[in-house]
């Protein structure tokens, strides 16, 4: 592949310098419309987008699932492959930042805000055995007879959450993250989705094609961002209610989101080196100080045995599970709720995730980054959900007043999931000011990860419409973040969030599908790049 013309179109003068003019405008009245299509009549925006992701649930299960395994496994061999040695940027490129600084950024931008807000309430969900939403609580427990609540139950619960939380998951992100990185770095294409299409449609990516794409993957980035930013602030002002008794009403949402974007926006203006690197790296530091907590002053040695066997048992299974598809009416409820929610919002997350995941990969080799990248986050965040999801489950094996008395299960099905977190802080010390600080620092956490999530979704909002321009002009990043605020206040207000979150995941469908095609082209690029060939045939043996 040749480098590509000079056909970004950006902007040279006026007030959209330096972005695409047409994608910019596009972008803007893209979410313009959707906003105010949602807030004129909420219950029936939700009517539609719920019936569009009831019907991908229901026909399209089989097809999620099956996107899932291809890309899991089509990373695990481009992993094993000759491939591997091959690096993303020049020959002679290095690393733009150190190990501990890019896993922290990769774990912010990926599932750092997710774990903390379900580390707690999805173990515990699947834990359960009361059927209380119209479904088994954990159908692949029940297939194996586990149906009590005992530890083999527990270790059920672990290896449901991992499935969900690793590596189908994050083979996702990593596709995404590879493909742009390599053709952006290496082939020297735009950074941007539509380059990853360049093997397949050449310079169409170009033209109306690539704009599509690009806007799909606006459309995922903000709109993800706003609404998880909206329902996070409900955990947040729950936080504060444990600690203040503040209010937790929609007041105290809105100033949270107000203050969460203003920091975001000013951290995407500094850029990845400072305000993004530095945030992400004090959240490590933070998490370590609560998983502390949970490991040290929960049962140390019970949580440790735990997550070994757990882990294993997740590993031993985690390809049935990954082609286990649903038969009953029951379990294709609880699968679509559940799992294909899941690959759903994985793959909506995807375009925003893999382009911040590729902004701070350059350099690095296809093998360290794909070991990188696919194990180490998933590691660390196995952990995590042991410990938290662990404790409140070894809470309830041995509550005093007998198995499941112990508080946390009725939170959970209570669909409070805010204050899951907050239960188990609470019942694992008699101390109220460890109690209290503990749930400070969870409650800060809370927020520091969703600023990375921001920052990093404007950062990547403005790299998209710049045409991959991986330092994007200062002002758009200002108003791009301060504008995700605005939606996720707005349709907070208005009580569209939920259905904006269901619409997000039904553009994974979409998505899905350029990801096989994008899937495609970087193994056909692969295949004709001249380092993936050794440059010194073997020497034929001698003939006496």
């Amino acid at each position: 592949m040749n480098e590509s013309p000079n056909k970004n179109l950006v902007a040279t003068e006026g007030i959209m310098k330096g972005l695409h003019t047409g994608m910019g405008i596009a972008a803007k009245a893209m979410v313009v419309c959707f906003v105010v299509f949602t807030i004129l009549n909420v219950e029936f925006a939700n009517s539609i987008y719920s019936a569009i992701r009831g019907w991908i649930e229901a026909t399209l299960s089989w097809y999620y699932i099956l996107v899932a395994i291809v890309i899991f496994l089509v990373c695990i061999y481009l992993m094993c492959s000759k491939y591997g040695s091959i690096r993303l940027g020049d020959d002679n490129s290095k690393p733009e930042f150190s190990n501990f600084s890019w896993f922290a950024m990769l774990f912010s931008a990926g599932v750092g805000i997710g774990i903390l807000f379900f580390g707690v309430a999805e173990p515990v969900f699947y834990f359960d055995n009361s059927g209380g939403f119209g479904y088994p609580n954990n159908p692949h427990a029940d297939a194996a007879g586990v149906t009590e609540l005992d530890q083999q139950r527990a270790v059920f619960a672990m290896r449901t959450t991992y499935f969900h939380w690793g590596f189908h998951g994050w083979a996702i992100y990593v596709l995404i993250g590879l493909c742009l990185a390599y053709f952006g770095f290496r082939k020297k294409l735009p950074l941007t989705l539509r380059s990853a299409l360049y093997p397949i449609i050449g310079d169409k990516i170009y033209g109306p094609i690539g704009h599509a794409v690009d806007l799909l993957a606006v459309f995922g980035t903000v709109f993800g961002v706003a609404t998880s930013l909206g329902l996070g602030v409900n955990q947040m002002a729950t936080g504060l209610n444990v600690l203040f008794g503040v209010d937790p009403g929609l007041g105290t949402q809105i100033i949270l989101i107000v203050v969460i974007s203003i920091v975001a926006t000013f951290s995407a203006v500094s850029g990845v080196g400072n305000g993004i690197r530095i945030i992400s790296e004090w959240n490590i530091w933070l998490s370590v100080v609560l998983l502390a907590f949970f490991l040290f002053w929960g049962p140390t040695q019970w949580l440790m045995g735990f997550f070994v066997t757990s882990l294993g048992d997740y590993l031993w299974n985690v390809l049935p599970m990954g082609f286990w598809t649903a038969g009953t009416e029951e379990n294709i409820d609880w699968q679509g709720g559940w799992t294909i929610f899941y690959w759903g919002w994985w793959i909506s997350w995807a375009p925003f995730v893999g382009m911040f995941i590729a902004r701070i990969s350059r350099g690095r080799t296809i093998r360290e980054f794909m070991v990188g990248v696919l194990f180490v986050p998933t590691t660390i965040a196995f952990f995590w959900l042991c410990m938290f999801g662990g404790n409140a489950i070894y809470m309830e094996l041995y509550a005093e007043g007998g198995v499941g008395t112990a508080g946390i299960i009725d939170i959970v099905m209570s669909w409070n999931l805010p204050g899951a977190l907050y239960g188990a802080i609470g019942n694992l010390t008699t101390i109220s000011a460890l109690n209290w600080a503990m749930s400070a620092l969870a409650t800060l956490l809370l927020a520091t990860w969703f600023i990375t999530s921001s920052d990093s979704g404007t950062l990547v909002i403005t790299t998209m419409l710049s045409m991959g321009d991986d330092n994007p002009p200062q002002r758009f990043r200002i108003v791009w973040g301060l504008g995700e605020g605005f939606v996720a206040a707005v349709l907070l207000m208005a009580g569209g969030l939920g259905a904006l979150q269901t619409a997000s995941i039904a553009a994974a469908l979409p998505i899905s599908v350029i990801m096989i095609f994008m899937a495609w082209g970087l193994v056909k690029s692969l295949s004709e790049d001249p380092s993936a060939v050794s440059s010194t045939p073997m020497a034929e043996p001698e003939t006496s």
